[in-house]
């Protein structure tokens, strides 16, 4: 007789998501009355904006709760073509894929595209989903390691060093989760470039597009450098971040129509299409609608990364990145003679800070601090990690 515990495939090996493990821990501490500081977490701390809410209680109102189209509303596909257009990409309807979240987008995009002897270059740090989609694609992951002091960016000469003939896609994640970092143009062309060179498909994920802080830094669409590198590039962007809308899972991506035929079709026998009136509410907020509270929401965010980062160059041992965009610090934490596992174990269990060990991230020797917090959290925090980092 068969052993069903031990038969199964590719996906029933994937590891759970180490940031919602350690974050579901903290949450844990804290209902046992723990005074637990959380610097864990990869949403806006904000409420999703009014105008968008009431745009989805009238989509229910008014009945718009059928099955739609699997790839999405049409309404909002055209809204989402002149947001593209704005980025500089130049796309139509049919090349839009409007999915559960800009996560499963960018699982489809994946999944879609790569397969067995296929090799997906990821550069590091990067977001720790990435490397378990590929698992689940049956591709390889090819890790570049990049460098704080090079800002995170790769380099030609290191990019190059790992192409071989199987090499299948280049995952772009700027701004950077966990790094903050922002890509130039001169690294985004010098990428074009390569993956024109050798016929290297990109998957640009642009999630934390809106959240940049420094007026001299912009963000760039990949696609927008040339016809040649949008015809290779799959560009996958949502609502979860700039519009603090984490729970309502809405995502999207444009991407050359050949493959947006195959990720439409998966998609149909998957979830056959996002939520009706949430798809409805996320027209309001891609018309601009809710501009207001997003820009306040980015203020916010900058003081909170001057916050932090001010009291971060008051601890010894700690050499951190000051981040360009989204919300998080990457921290260094090797002086102190711990991984990054062993610390965020330790100060859990000494000081009750709760902060994302970075090992699954591809770089072990760091922790991710969360700015996605109030600034009385920040300061707390920024205590219980000087008295720790003091010990």
């Amino acid at each position: 007789m068969q052993d069903l515990e031990q038969n199964y495939n590719l996906l029933g090996t994937l590891s759970p998501s180490a940031t919602l493990s350690i974050s579901a821990k903290a949450k844990k501490l804290k209902a046992q009355g723990v005074d637990v500081v959380s610097m864990t977490a990869g949403e806006p701390d904000f409420d999703t904006p009014q105008v968008i809410k009431n745009a989805c209680i009238k989509a229910i109102q008014e009945g718009k709760v059928r099955y739609l189209a699997s790839s999405g509303l049409p309404e909002l596909k055209t809204e989402i073509v002149k947001k593209f257009a704005q980025n500089g990409i130049d796309t139509k309807s049919e090349n839009i894929v409007i999915s559960t979240g800009a996560k499963f987008a960018i699982f489809q995009a994946i999944t879609c595209l790569c397969g067995e002897g296929d090799e997906v270059i990821l550069l590091a740090p990067f977001w720790l989903s990435y490397k378990e989609m590929i698992k689940a694609s049956g591709a390889k992951a090819v890790i570049v390691q990049t460098s704080m002091e090079n800002n995170y960016s790769p380099t030609r000469r290191d990019l190059e060093a790992v192409i071989t003939e199987n090499t299948k896609l280049i995952i772009v994640n700027s701004p950077n989760n966990p790094t903050g970092a922002v890509y130039s143009r001169e690294t985004l062309q010098m990428i074009a470039d390569i993956a024109i060179e050798h016929n290297i498909m990109v998957l640009s994920d642009e999630i934390y597009e809106k959240l940049i802080y420094d007026e001299k830094i912009k963000h760039i669409s990949i696609a927008s450098l040339s016809p040649q590198i949008a015809d290779l590039t799959i560009t996958v962007n949502g609502f979860s971040k700039a519009y603090a809308m984490t729970g309502w899972r809405l995502g999207y991506l444009t991407a050359p129509i050949w493959l947006t035929k195959r990720i439409a079709a998966l998609q149909s026998h998957a979830t056959s299409n996002a939520t009706s009136f949430v798809q409805y509410a996320a027209v309001s907020a891609l018309r601009g609608e809710a501009d207001e509270d997003v820009s306040k929401m980015i203020e916010a965010f900058a003081k909170r990364r001057r916050l932090i980062c001010n009291l971060l160059s008051m601890i010894k041992n700690i050499k951190f990145f000051v981040p360009q965009g989204a919300f998080y610090v990457l921290c260094d934490v090797s002086q102190i003679g711990l991984s990054g596992d062993e610390f965020a174990e330790q100060i859990l269990e000494k000081e009750d800070l709760a902060v994302i060990p970075c090992t699954a991230f591809g770089e072990p020797s760091a922790i991710r601090l969360s700015y996605a917090c109030s600034e009385n959290e920040i300061v707390e925090a920024m205590k219980r990690l000087k008295i720790f980092c003091d010990k």
